[in-house]
């Protein structure tokens, strides 16, 4: 029961934290009149990973880097396949074509490129280390265009009007780290008492989990009309988590999984973003990618299990 409760709690605080924390983040970055793109896609985004940072240096930490490669690469696969996927059912989603050359280019190569270093069936301490810096890179190329495209308005919707944002970020900031702790006794403790290894406690009830702000981000920005920081918000998550948060855990402790786990999990990871590519000829992503990816979604979950030991 304690690890269920620690489990349920560490969701908890990941959704409420990532709630709190992307209002005072946006509402700070607004008064920097910074494009709202640019706002999910590096400051939303850093806002709803942090759960799975948590949880990388948690795990890595206790030498359990298999459940952080699991949340981060089941992280990803929640976002565009289930939480994207819900989204789309709404309506429509424009991408500027900006969005499409830089993000969406990385999104299609993260999978690759881990795939590329598992290939000795080990992420090594190197190895995380050369994903670090592609992963400033690519920040770097995001804040140089944030410099560009300088937003003359004078505040972005998800701002916080008269309360401070700088304390709903740190308030929002403290619970996200300590959701990542509870998550990771939670789902160990459960991982043990079910038989299931850790990769795939982390790929599917973690990655769930530490999802829910991204979720609780794009609900909100639909709502609000402000499908760019929605979108950005996946998109800039899922390159964290695949570049940054794997880079983390792999320098803390290097990663030996099992590939015949992993792989179908960089797969599907692959395959979401293929799917939910914006159509050339409207630059849109359109409601039916949203029902083939919450059927990739489904058939992942299945897989997962089926090929656990």
């Amino acid at each position: 029961m304690p690890d269920y409760f620690f489990l349920i709690a560490g969701i908890g605080c990941a959704a409420f934290g990532g709630e709190l924390f992307l209002r005072g983040a946006v509402g700070t970055a607004s008064a920097l009149r910074i494009a709202p793109a640019i706002i999910g896609v590096t400051v939303a985004a850093f806002a709803t990973s942090s759960p799975e940072l948590s949880v990388a240096i948690g795990s890595g930490l206790a030498g359990r880097s298999q459940i952080s490669l699991g949340d981060a690469l089941g992280s990803n696969i929640v976002n565009i396949a289930l939480i994207l996927g819900i989204a789309l059912l709404i309506s429509d989603i424009p991408v500027s074509s900006g969005t499409i050359r830089r993000d969406v280019s990385a999104a299609v190569l993260i999978p690759l490129l881990t795939g590329f270093f598992l290939l000795d069936g080990t992420l090594s301490r190197l190895d995380g280390l050369l994903m670090l810096c592609m992963f400033f890179a690519w920040l770097t190329a995001a804040v140089l265009e944030a410099a560009r495209q300088r937003n003359s308005s004078e505040s972005v919707a998800g701002g916080t009007g008269a309360m401070n944002p700088v304390l709903f970020a740190i308030g929002g900031l403290v619970l996200l780290v300590l959701s990542g702790r509870l998550i990771v006794s939670g789902a160990t403790g459960i991982a043990r008492a079910f038989g299931l290894d850790e990769f795939i406690i982390g790929a599917t009830v973690v990655a769930l989990g530490t999802s829910m702000p991204e979720l609780a981000s794009l609900v909100i920005a639909r709502l609000r009309g402000q499908d760019e920081i929605g979108i950005g918000t996946i998109l800039g998550s899922n390159i964290f988590n695949g570049l940054f948060i794997v880079s983390v855990a792999a320098i803390l402790s290097p990663v030996r999984p099992p590939l015949p786990e992993v792989l179908p999990a960089l797969a599907f990871g692959l395959l979401s973003v293929l799917i939910a590519l914006p159509w050339p000829s409207s630059g849109r992503i359109r409601r039916v990618q949203g029902v083939f990816l919450l059927l990739l979604y489904a058939l992942y979950m299945v897989t997962a299990f089926l090929l656990r030991p």
